[in-house]
C-alpha cells in the first residue's frame, strides 16, 4: 500500500516531531492512503509556513510487516475514536502507548463537533450522531521510531 505525508518539504527520513499542537492520535508522523488529501494537507503547510512548496511524499506501508508492532485501529468515528481523539487534543491520553494509529481524520468539517464535545457544549451521544454522516478520510499516525522503521521512503512529488 502507498502512504502519503503532505508537507512544504520532502520528507524522505520521517521522524516524530513534538509540536506545541495536540493532534488527533498524539504526537508523531502522520500519512494517509489518500492522495488528494496530501496534497491539501501539503498546500496548507506551505501557506502557513510561508517557506518551501508543497511537497507529497511517498511511502511503501507493507502490512505484512507489522508484526511486533502494536497497532490500534479505528474502523469509523465510534465512541473509542471520538474519546481517543478528544483525550489526545485534550494532552491527557494516559492510555497504552502505541507504535500506530490507523483511522479516521477529523477534518474541518468534524472538529467543530469535536470541539463542541470537548468542551461539554454537546454530549457523547449527540457527537456521534452528528459524526455519523461524515465521510472521513483515513490517517496512519507513526508515533514510535519502531513503527516508522516499516515505512519505506518512494520519492516526492511537487503539486
Amino acid at each position: 500500500m502507498i502512504l502519503y505525508h503532505g508537507s512544504n518539504v520532502q520528507v524522505s527520513m520521517p521522524k516524530i516531531l513534538v509540536t506545541n499542537r495536540m493532534l488527533d492520535f498524539g504526537a508523531g508522523f502522520y500519512t494517509t492512503s489518500n492522495r488528494q488529501q496530501a496534497v491539501k494537507w501539503a498546500k496548507t503547510q506551505a501557506i502557513r509556513r510561508r517557506k518551501g512548496k508543497p511537497i507529497v511524499s511517498m511511502y511503501d506501508f507493507d502490512e505484512e510487516k507489522l508484526d511486533g508492532i502494536s497497532v490500534c485501529r479505528f474502523e469509523s468515528a465510534d465512541k473509542e475514536w471520538l474519546n481517543f481523539v478528544a483525550d489526545n487534543r485534550k494532552g491527557k491520553y494516559v492510555g497504552e502507548k502505541y507504535d500506530l494509529v490507523i483511522g479516521p481524520v477529523a477534518n474541518d468539517n468534524t472538529m467543530p463537533v469535536i470541539s463542541n464535545y470537548m468542551s461539554g457544549i454537546i454530549d457523547e451521544k449527540t457527537a456521534l450522531i452528528l459524526l455519523k454522516p461524515q465521510k472521513l478520510s483515513d490517517q496512519y499516525a507513526f508515533l514510535t521510531e519502531k513503527g516508522i522503521s516499516i515505512l519505506r521512503f518512494l520519492g516526492g512529488e511537487n503539486v
